[in-house]
């Protein structure tokens, strides 16, 4: 039997997906397999029949929904027309990263796997449902998933099995090489600009937007900044309307960007075009030719909370004794409880590890950054305003992310940092994804809750306008106002025969916004009690009517950690 090629295939939201599908491949280019890994979406699908060794891994965002880079193979996989034995000459395994603090645990990851099984595909093993409320976080499962697949690969394909796989320590060829030059080719930076000009918004060419105000909506003496933002999207032809979404970017503080250029020697003014090494793309994102301090201030997220990935690189370059020790036992299997305790306990990031590891540090080589460094991912916000009251704007309410650990200095928030901190004086680029719209009735019943009436209740004006135009019904919950705490659960149920007669009779939506804690799932606990003691119905038929209105779109949920 010839040697198989690994094909890894991932969709991911964050990264996180995307950092397990490349440590596979990794683990399968050790072994002198030939392997690649592609998000699901840059896939060809048609080629999927031809393959015989596969795997899937693919996160759960929303209320179980595909990320969006793999949503494209989502609709084409649950095709009817796919003959139930188009697969059958494949091997595969799924695996699939998940918070089991949501209802919809890895929904997508098990879904696919009974559709691939549906397909006659051959699974190698059961499907891995990795957890970030592990203790250990996700490689807890990841770990021994790996293992099993591994030795079910080598038992059917002994050939692989009798090669010796590269050390942990040898160094694979990098993604990309950097080929640095002396000045910046003007004509072609001009036509890159006016690429990204001229296209309509996407994810790659995001319109840049003026920042029109940044201001406090809390109360000073309130523990939270929160931060009423506004942009202009004049020209943009960008059209939005209730539940839809603003995408951005955001940028590394300049000081952390100066710190690393200088914990690495690179020129920040330096310029350079990138190649690739085998057949991964350049990044789009990236412009050709690129200065250093652009890919550190845009690309290279070196201020997240490195990943196990990250510790096996920079192993690899280490001399240094005592530093290597440590870092081969922070990539560990054993190792987890250590690195989580230096690591993601206190929330130290990659920029501070360096420091931590000043002579491994100095023996990197710029041709790994891109390898090392994940890529800045995009930060999604609700959009708090509507383009009938705010023609040509867009504003977002942002809560800005500062806390304590053991670290010294407090810990920020990438996007909510550098969004606080900007001049309405500069231009910033946003980028809009709309969800799937619904219809609603025309009533608009409000049910508010926050901590204090004097201190958090955002949009207090607007919403009093409405209620005087006759627009609004508004029931508030503040919790921390009066010695018993009130929740908007609470208000739900007291409200049980208006909530019914305006989902029941009139076709009403209801959609959750918060923290994605417990009050979601409260929330939606209270909406059934109030089916049941309305609607005369039974436990089972309220929480089947629930699902019937999410499915349909009628119920909507968005919550964020």
């Amino acid at each position: 039997m010839p040697e198989p090629r690994l094909c890894v295939l991932y969709g991911s939201q964050t990264g996180s997906a995307q950092d397990a599908a490349r440590r596979i491949e990794r683990q399968a280019r050790r072994r002198h397999l030939q392997a690649g890994a592609l998000p699901l979406d840059s896939y060809e699908v048609g080629n999927l029949i031809s393959e015989s060794l596969v795997v899937f891994v693919c996160s759960t965002t929303g209320q179980g929904d595909p990320p969006d880079n793999m949503k494209n193979f989502w609709r084409f996989i649950f095709k009817k027309s796919l003959p139930v034995n188009a697969l059958r000459n494949m091997d595969c395994a799924v695996l699939g990263l998940g918070d089991s603090s949501y209802s919809k645990f890895n929904f997508v990851a098990k879904k696919l796997h009974k559709r691939l099984l549906h397909l006659g595909a051959s699974m190698l093993l059961p499907v891995g449902l990795a957890d970030d409320q592990h203790d250990l976080g996700p490689d807890a499962v990841i770990d021994p998933w790996l293992t099993t697949f591994w030795e079910k690969v080598l038992t059917l394909h002994p050939s692989v099995a009798d090669t010796i796989p590269l050390n942990e320590d040898e160094l694979l060829p990098p993604t990309y090489t950097f080929h640095f030059h002396d000045g910046v080719n003007e004509e072609q930076q001009e036509r890159v600009v006016l690429h990204a000009d001229q296209s309509t918004p996407s994810w790659l060419c995001p319109f840049p937007s003026r920042l029109v105000s940044n201001r406090r909506v809390t109360d000073e003496s309130h523990f939270q900044d929160v931060r009423l933002i506004e942009f202009d999207i004049t020209g943009s032809n960008i059209e939005f309307s209730a539940g839809d979404v603003v995408m951005m970017y955001p940028l590394n503080a300049v000081e952390d960007v100066k710190s690393f250029c200088q914990l690495l020697s690179l020129d920040p003014e330096a310029t350079f075009t990138l190649k690739a090494t085998g057949t991964t793309a350049v990044p789009a994102r990236l412009p050709q030719p690129c200065s250093v301090f652009h890919l550190v201030e845009s690309y290279l997220d070196i201020s997240a909370v490195p990943r196990r990935s990250f510790f096996e690189l920079l192993s690899a370059f280490a001399t240094n004794e005592l530093e290597k020790e440590k870092l081969v036992e922070f990539s560990s299997a054993a190792g987890q409880e250590e690195l989580h305790s230096y690591c993601n306990r206190p929330r130290r990031t990659a920029l501070e590890v360096l420091t931590d590891f000043p002579q491994t540090t100095a023996e990197l080589k710029v041709d790994y950054l891109l390898d090392l460094f994940p890529e800045i991912q995009p930060r999604s916000f609700s959009i708090a305003s509507s383009l009938q009251a705010h023609p040509q704007k867009i504003q977002v309410l942002v809560a800005v992310v500062q806390y304590k650990t053991k670290m010294y200095k407090p810990r920020r928030g990438l996007c909510s940092t550098w969004l606080a901190s900007l001049d309405p004086a500069q231009a910033h680029q946003c980028d809009l994804h709309p969800p799937p719209s619904s219809s609603c009735c025309s009533a608009n019943v409000l049910f508010f809750g926050c901590r204090s009436e004097a201190k958090d209740f955002y949009f207090r004006s607007e919403w009093e306008k409405m209620i005087k135009a006759g627009n609004l019904i508004l029931f508030t919950a503040f919790s921390r106002d009066q010695e018993e705490k009130v929740y908007v659960q609470q208000r739900v149920r007291e409200n049980a025969e208006l909530l019914w007669d305006l989902i029941s009779n009139r076709n009403g939506c209801f959609y959750i916004a918060g923290n994605a804690n417990q009050m979601p799932a409260s929330v939606s606990d209270s909406l059934k009690e109030v089916f049941q003691q309305e609607g005369k119905m039974s436990a089972q038929q309220a929480e089947q009517m629930l699902a019937a209105m999410e499915r349909s779109g009628r119920l909507q949920v968005e919550a964020w950690s």
